[in-house]
């Protein structure tokens, strides 16, 4: 048996996509036979020059072969995208052409890697097991300012997107907030959500930090789906003297945030690129509370961020600007959480203002959540819809 596996991100690229893939390829390395064989296909870490010099464009072991496709540099804009996406498609293409696969595994968060899947798929007659992280149509509807390219595109995009989702076999859908969308899908359909990484779990983060000010951390993405310059310049400014705020991380609004940071005069916001997983966990430990925003696009009302993930294994209180499914999923499994509505600088202040301290207990959330469990499981539904597939030929 032969698993081909598409996903733009892997390691050492450094972001969810990447984290999720690469857990989910060492639990199918454990459980699949001696005689059987995974090709992973990413590109080459195109974001940060220091993980691209870490990578080889190939890979081998025994049962595992990773290859990297070379990309142009990249700076998140969309026509940038495009063409790193163009090439990845060709090297797909390249790579696989007279190769047999008994299976196809393709996680997208930008669609596009799924219609490949579902391409290569549909060209060779067999199964395709695509994993949803995102709903590109919804972004594109809500995010994008552009009237005219919002007009000729959306329409092309749903017409990708039907196709690709009704090309699959099993789809996984990372956020059950994205089922209505795709309620016309008649296959068999999963919620293997994001989870928690061994990296979070092994350390004991229950020890409160010693800050004559407290420190609220953001680490992720700044990018238009997080708003961030909306919340953060203006609720620092209303709290300097109270509260510090950390930003770790890196994308394509950040400077419209430096920006308002400037136009304000905020002195009390720290902007740290992005650091190793070892040095955000200090950050992680050195906070009084960690941050987590969403725009306030209706796009994000279905969007599970993995973030939260990462945040709830540290103990430490969240302060949640968010709606819809994210808000629901912190109500129900992480009830300590400071739920704001997106955007809204009095009601962020006054949720922080009325916190009261309390001992956090957070092991059911780590147990459910544990990343390897979840990927353990995920793996076995690929080898089994894998098992029927060969069956079925």
């Amino acid at each position: 048996m032969k698993i081909l596996i598409l996903t733009f991100y892997f390691p050492p690229d450094f972001c969810a996509g990447s984290f999720r893939s690469s857990a989910l390829v060492e639990s199918l390395q454990q459980k699949i036979a001696n005689d059987d064989s995974i090709e992973v296909i990413a590109a080459m870490p195109n974001r940060y020059q220091s993980k691209r010099d870490d990578a080889l464009t190939y890979e081998q072991s025994p049962n595992l072969t990773i290859h990297r496709i070379p990309m142009p540099d990249h700076k998140s804009g969309i026509v940038d995208q495009i063409l790193a996406f163009w090439e990845y498609w060709k090297g797909v293409n390249r790579l696989t052409k007279n190769q047999h696969y008994d299976l196809i595994y393709a996680t997208s968060s930008r669609l596009f890697t799924g219609f490949l899947g579902a391409k290569i798929a549909k060209n060779r007659q067999i199964s395709l097991y695509l994993d949803i992280r995102d709903i590109l149509s919804d972004t594109i509807r809500d995010v994008f300012k552009n009237k005219l390219i919002r007009f000729f595109l959306l329409p092309i995009i749903k017409q990708i997107e039907k196709y690709t989702i009704r090309s699959a076999t099993h789809l996984n859908l990372v956020s059950e907030g994205f089922s209505d969308t795709f309620a016309y899908f008649k296959g068999k359909t999963t919620f293997f959500t994001n989870g928690i990484d061994d990296t979070f779990l092994e350390n004991d983060f229950t020890e409160k930090p010693e800050n004559s000010i407290p420190i609220i951390t953001y680490a992720g993405n700044i990018g238009e789906g997080q708003g961030l310059e909306k919340i953060i310049p203006e609720v620092a400014k209303r709290l300097e003297d109270k509260y510090i705020f950390n930003v770790i991380g890196d994308g394509g609004t950040k400077q419209r945030l430096v920006d308002k940071l400037t136009d304000l005069k905020v002195n009390n916001v720290k902007l740290i690129s992005t650091v190793s997983r070892s040095e955000l966990i200090q950050y992680y430990y050195q906070s009084d509370f960690l941050f987590l925003h969403l725009n306030d696009y209706q796009a994000f009302e279905k969007v599970l961020p993995s973030k939260i993930f990462e945040y709830g294994a540290t103990y430490k209180p969240i302060i949640a600007g968010v709606n819809g499914y994210a808000r629901e999923f912190l109500q129900t499994y992480l009830s300590d959480s400071l739920i704001f509505q997106p955007c809204n600088i009095d009601e962020f202040i006054h949720v922080l203002e009325n916190f009261e301290s309390q001992n956090i207990c957070r092991e059911q959330f780590t147990r459910r959540f544990n990343r390897k469990n979840i990927m353990d499981k995920m793996a076995e539904s690929i080898l089994e819809l894998s098992t029927l597939e060969q069956k079925h030929h």
